[in-house]
């Protein structure tokens, strides 16, 4: 009880404000029913006073919030810390994303990929999304030479959404956008934006805010996917070593 009422102060003196804790609906994985009436998300890393005075990497924690700042889910990364000593950005981990209740409702996995080989395959990264023990869909990091590409795949391993970066993904003094197109390429249906942070935010961290937008109608299940995408994303290729 005492763990409960320092949790809820927390929340009510650090957090924005809540979203209300919306009921169940037909054909919405349990506590996902937030993204079902949403077209954007702020994704937004904590800093880590414990990372930016020593360069220790400890483990990522995300504020997710709507376009209004109403707070729907926390994200905290669930790794050792001898893997992320040692594997640094390329580590394996699984983020665990809870609702205003604490309660779990979506579950992101990423393998160990092998960083040093030739083999493309070998090294192109992986995330599975999860809710609960039932899979939700996968992204799937795509060979390219001259863009970042990925493919979001369905439970069914149905490609449903492109998402196509730019050559270099590097973030000088501006915004990185990933567009987020249809399976086929032809026509964007969103964007995972990386926003610029500042000089000293950017120079002396690796806290990374993220935009996330979206069809309004888009399935549920596919926007928590797209939702992993973004911590891939971020993992991959603005988290300092």
């Amino acid at each position: 009880m005492e763990r409960r009422a320092i949790f809820e102060r927390r929340v009510r003196e650090n957090e924005p404000d809540h979203c209300a804790v919306p009921t169940g609906m037909p054909g919405c994985p349990a506590g996902l029913e937030y993204l079902m009436r949403v077209d954007q998300l702020l994704v937004q890393q904590r800093v880590e006073l414990l990372e930016a005075l020593t360069g220790f990497e400890t483990a990522n924690k995300y504020t997710i919030t709507d376009r209004l700042g109403q707070q729907l889910y926390v994200a905290v990364e669930d790794s050792e810390c001898c893997v992320r000593y040692c594997c640094g950005p390329g580590r394996p981990f699984d983020i665990r994303v809870t609702d205003v209740t604490r309660r779990e409702v979506l579950r992101l996995e990423r393998p160990l990929r092998c960083q040093g080989c030739l083999c493309p395959q070998a090294w192109l990264q992986r995330l599975e999304a999860y809710s609960g023990p039932a899979p939700l869909g996968s992204v799937r990091q795509n060979w390219s030479v001259c863009t970042s590409s990925f493919d979001v795949l369905s439970a069914d391993g149905d490609a449903v959404l492109a998402i196509e970066g730019p050559a270099c993904a590097c973030s000088l003094c501006g915004d990185v956008a990933f567009r987020v197109l249809t399976a086929d390429g032809r026509r964007p249906v969103g964007e995972i934006t990386k926003q610029w942070g500042g000089l000293v935010r950017e120079a002396f961290t690796d806290a990374d805010t993220f935009g996330v937008t979206f069809p309004t109608d888009l399935d549920v299940k596919v926007k928590a996917t797209l939702l992993g995408a973004t911590f891939l994303i971020d993992y991959t290729f603005f988290e300092k070593g």
